[in-house]
């Protein structure tokens, strides 16, 4: 008898792509969440059991209760399972579970996880391996961020945020950077700094770890790895590089040079350096696992985005919407270069905060993270599951911009007055681009539906 999985917070991305692989593996699952979605509407199609609201009752039955860190300690469904001793798990665990009778590809980092892993996922897809994979986010070219293959192969993102990464042994790792985030669980960068290295240490033996040479702090971490490694990176020092870097709006075209020998010139459908950088990540695992360079070049090319990734909302010859789950200092900058290069007139940029930790530890890189907005809105923090923080609000980041550029043009706006707010002021030639990890995205939407 399979076991039964129940899920507390089964609407957010990575649950439910775990859900999902579970209920297509023949488990039974359940789980509960604060309101109906298209998400959940998706896993009752496939037999799982959604509870709307959190409540004790809604544990009754199940073998194992799945939770993420977002989930607080005094929420009713985990306390019910405390009291009827059932087991816990972090959706890392129920993860690596459903690892274990396959080749597991991880791919880890700071920045760029969800594309590149989006990136790999594709790849073995157009290589016909019919890999298993577990995304966080929506891969457009599949519309979906999960799905059972019957090849070897399992693709993951390693979610670092909460140590959890650590249950996974895979075969092959990607880590793209390393840089301070998830302050709030780490209190330090060193402590950040180690999990990594664990992370690193943990890939099994015959596999190979593949780390980006332009991080300084993973490049220090890799010193201390025996096993087999590849760095790939825009510096000629990687193994794995790019050279004759082109950009065209929102694509590139580079070539790309392994061990000092030219592979071939790629057409990558994505802007900006840093996913050049997550594209050479990805080439250097295909020519590892042996595929087909017709099949690499083939997936970077008709790549389709992943969702929230500089994802086009609404394009007209004189509007450009763009949305984006930028939400640190280093995401933001790498996102403002890549729309850099568009022919437009304005940048008008929306940033809601996510997590008033984040905004307090990082106040002032934030602050300098948006020298390349024309115009910029700042809104309210997204709380995620954080408890507001005396002082720590969507003002303050405004005044320290302003510290930092006084002639910036920036204004702080509650996010119901934004939509009006855009519709009253954009012009011909406008880019409007919605950054933030919490529901930002509800602007551009609206704005596009306007627009449209």
């Amino acid at each position: 008898m399979k076991k039964y999985y129940h899920f507390i917070g089964i609407a957010g991305i990575g649950m439910s792509g775990i859900a999902q692989l579970l209920l297509k593996s023949g488990f039974r699952v359940s789980g509960s969440d604060l309101k109906e979605n298209l998400i959940t509407r998706q896993l009752e199609s496939l037999g799982g059991k959604i509870f709307l609201g959190h409540q004790a009752q809604n544990i009754s039955g199940q073998d194992v209760v799945v939770y993420s860190s977002a989930i607080s300690e005094n929420n009713p469904e985990l306390l019910q399972a405390k009291i009827l001793g059932l087991p816990l798990i972090k959706r890392a665990q129920a993860l690596a579970e459903l690892m274990q009778q396959k080749t597991a590809i991880t791919i880890a980092g700071s920045h760029g996880k969800t594309t590149t892993t989006s990136l790999i996922s594709y790849m073995l897809l157009e290589a016909g391996l019919c890999p298993t994979v577990a995304i966080g986010g929506i891969l457009n070219n599949i519309a979906t961020n999960a799905c059972l293959g019957s090849g070897q192969f399992f693709v993951a993102e390693a979610d670092e945020s909460d140590g959890s990464f650590l249950s996974y042994t895979p075969k092959y790792s990607i880590i793209t950077n390393i840089d301070q985030e998830h302050l709030d669980y780490y209190h330090n960068f060193s402590n950040e700094l180690d999990a990594f290295g664990l992370f690193i240490k943990r890939t099994v033996p015959g596999g190979c770890v593949f780390a980006c040479s332009d991080d300084l702090n993973l490049l220090n971490i890799m010193r201390d790895y025996e096993g087999k490694c590849v760095f790939f990176g825009l510096g000629s020092s990687a193994d794995i590089y790019a050279k004759t870097i082109e950009f065209n709006g929102l694509s590139s075209d580079f070539d790309c040079y392994f061990k000092d020998k030219f592979i071939s010139h790629f057409h990558l459908a994505l802007g900006g350096r840093h996913n050049i950088s997550n594209a050479l990540a990805v080439i250097g695992l295909g020519l590892e696992l042996g595929i087909d360079i017709k099949h690499i070049r083939g997936s970077l090319e008709k790549y389709k985005g992943a969702g929230r990734r500089l994802e086009i909302k609404f394009q007209s010859d004189k509007y450009l919407i763009i949305d984006d789950y930028a939400h640190h200092p280093t995401e933001i900058i790498a996102t403002l270069a890549a729309v850099a290069n568009l022919k437009v007139k304005r940048k008008i940029v929306v940033f809601q905060p996510h997590r008033y930790t984040r905004t307090q530890l990082l106040l002032n890189e934030f602050a300098k993270s948006f020298r390349q907005a024309d115009y910029l809105i700042i809104t309210d923090i997204y709380a995620a599951s954080e408890q507001p923080i005396e002082g720590v609000n969507a003002r303050e980041l405004l005044n320290k911009i302003k510290e930092f550029d006084p002639e910036k043009q920036v204004l702080y706006l509650a996010k119901e007055d934004i939509l009006p707010h855009l519709l009253g002021m954009i012009r011909d030639g406008d880019l409007v681009i919605t950054l933030g990890a919490g529901d930002i995205v509800r602007v551009s939407d609206a704005l596009a539906q306007e627009l449209k």
